[in-house]
């Protein structure tokens, strides 16, 4: 159905009346990798990893959990209430669109696959505001990192709040922009690559998305985007950051597009100062959707790190 997609998603119910579709892939007694995506992609964006690392035929094979988050991808995406019009259904079962709510369904999911023991964290994008929220509590069971443009910790202070952003977050016409014509998905695909896409890859990331109230999640992850204190995932960000160094201690890798305009440069020095041992891989020829730029280079190194970094 999805070009490189050769898989047959899971459907797990986090909530009564909500499932996530999830990736499960590679040997169930097989080391974790736990890959979370951002907004607006799914677990599309990680295919290539999930094919380089499942394959016990190139080496050691590895459990790939990758999750559609709530609203996403192939998972359901149910209204909130909140919208510019009410849910066809007023019985059907609604979401709150938070950065906790992601953290309580990610560790649902992982209860209802079986998965209580240590992970690796792969992150991109807000995968990274999931990732790190959820570990707050679990951080002895984080063994490695692998991180992609991404956060876990609040807007630098040197850095600019991007427009493209804002028009989702602060603007009602932007956000009926948004979600009348899938205007997120659709820049994305087009915009987060130095490489330009093939149309059919460009139209995987763009489906899932397609009308008003498939768009629904493209626009809440960005009116939930914290930028102070007193805002709804404030304080999980906020602390996340402020815990990121005792990571310090275990293998990290770092994969990053300079070419990003939102998770630029100062996100980067971020995770290099909390992350002084990690590995980073750097690339001015990438963008935002780093794995598609460079992900001939990118699989085989994060493989390799991988196997010199085993999980004990």
């Amino acid at each position: 159905m999805f070009p490189g997609y050769p898989f047959e998603p899971r459907r797990i119910e986090v909530r009564p009346g909500i499932a996530m579709s999830c990736l499960d892939e590679g040997p169930r007694d097989g080391e974790v990798v736990l890959m979370l995506h951002g907004n607006p992609s799914w677990s599309y964006y990680w295919r290539h990893l999930v094919l380089g690392l499942r394959d016990p035929a190139s080496g050691k094979a590895y459990r790939c959990i990758v999750p559609d988050h709530v609203g996403m991808g192939l998972s359901d995406k149910p209204d909130d209430g909140g919208g510019v019009r009410p849910p066809v259904d007023p019985a059907s079962a609604r979401y709150d669109y938070t950065l906790q709510s992601r953290v309580e369904d990610l560790e649902t999911l992982l209860d209802k696959l079986g998965v209580t023991g240590p992970v690796t964290l792969a992150v991109h994008d807000w995968g990274g505001m999931v990732g790190f929220g959820w570990a707050l509590s679990r951080m002895e069971r984080v063994r490695r990192l692998v991180v992609l443009n991404t956060a876990a910790f609040p807007l630098p202070a040197a850095k600019p709040m991007p427009w493209q952003l804002s028009l989702g977050r602060d603007s009602t016409l932007g956000g009926w922009l948004i979600r009348r014509f899938n205007l997120f998905a659709r820049g994305a695909a087009w915009l987060g690559t130095e490489r330009r896409l093939p149309a059919a890859v460009r139209e995987a990331y763009i489906a899932p998305y397609r009308g008003w109230d498939a768009a629904i999640s493209t626009l809440r992850f960005m009116q939930d985007i914290p930028l102070r204190e007193g805002d709804r995932a404030w304080a999980l960000v906020a602390e996340s950051g402020r815990r990121l160094h005792e990571y310090g201690d275990r293998p990290a890798f770092i994969g990053w597009g300079l070419r990003d305009f939102v998770f630029d440069r100062h996100f980067l020095e971020g995770f290099r100062r909390a992350l002084p041992r990690a590995e980073v891989h750097a690339f001015e020829d990438a963008g935002h959707y780093v794995l598609e730029d460079r992900h001939e280079v990118l699989v085989p190194a994060i493989r390799d790190f991988l196997d010199r970094n085993p999980i004990a």
